[in-house]
C-alpha cells in the first residue's frame, strides 16, 4: 500500500465515514491541532525520565488519538464505526494525576514562565497547543459539531495537567521556577 493516495491534491480530505471536506474546514483544523499536540506530547515523553509521568503521557497520547478519531468522524458515524470517544473516566484520570503532583509542589505565589529545564519548556509548549486545540474544538462545537462537551472538558483539564507537569518537572529536577517580573 502506498502512503500517498493523491485524493487530497485538490484541497479536500475524507472523514472516517468517507465524507469529503475541505482541508481548511474547522473539523480538520480541530483534529489536526489535536494531532499536533499528540506529536509534542511524544517529545515531552522523550524528554523526561519519570516512569509515572511517562505512563500517564502514554495513556494521554492514546486518548488524544481517540479524540482525533472522534473529531474526524461525523456524529452519525461515531456509533456506526465504533469510534472511541472521550469519557468522564479520561478526565478523572487527569484530575487524579494533577492532585497527586500538586501534593508535591510548593504553593503557587507568582506567575511562572516556561523554562529552566527542557522538560518544563516542552510541557509549556504542549500546554499552549492544548489550549489552541480546545479553542478549535469549541469553534467546531459552535458551528454545529455535536457531542463535544466532554472533549472540551478533557482538553481544558489536560492543559491544567500540562501546567502542573511543567512545575513538577522543575521541582523534581531541583530547578528554580522562573517567575514573571512585571
Amino acid at each position: 500500500m502506498k502512503i500517498y493516495t493523491k485524493t487530497g491534491d485538490k484541497g479536500t480530505t475524507s472523514l472516517v465515514g468517507g465524507t469529503r471536506i475541505g482541508k481548511d474546514d474547522i473539523r480538520l483544523e480541530s483534529y489536526g491541532t489535536v494531532d499536533e499536540l499528540n506529536s509534542y506530547m511524544g517529545l515531552l515523553y522523550d524528554s523526561i525520565d519519570d516512569d509515572t509521568l511517562r505512563s500517564q503521557i502514554d495513556t494521554i497520547q492514546c486518548t488524544l488519538f481517540n479524540l482525533g478519531s472522534q473529531l474526524a468522524s461525523l456524529p452519525s458515524d461515531i456509533e456506526k464505526y465504533h469510534i472511541p470517544i472521550i469519557k468522564e473516566e479520561d478526565i478523572t484520570m487527569i484530575e487524579n494525576a494533577i492532585d497527586s503532583m500538586q501534593e508535591k509542589l510548593p504553593q503557587l505565589r507568582l506567575f511562572v514562565l516556561p523554562g529552566g529545564h527542557k522538560g518544563n519548556s516542552i510541557a509549556h509548549v504542549c500546554r499552549s497547543i492544548c489550549r489552541r486545540s480546545e479553542r478549535r474544538v469549541i469553534s467546531l462545537q459552535n458551528s454545529g459539531g455535536e457531542g463535544l462537551e466532554l472533549a472540551v472538558k478533557y482538553l481544558n483539564r489536560l492543559s491544567d495537567y500540562l501546567f502542573t507537569v511543567a512545575r513538577y518537572i522543575s521541582v523534581k529536577n531541583n530547578v528554580e521556577e522562573r517567575t514573571w517580573k512585571p
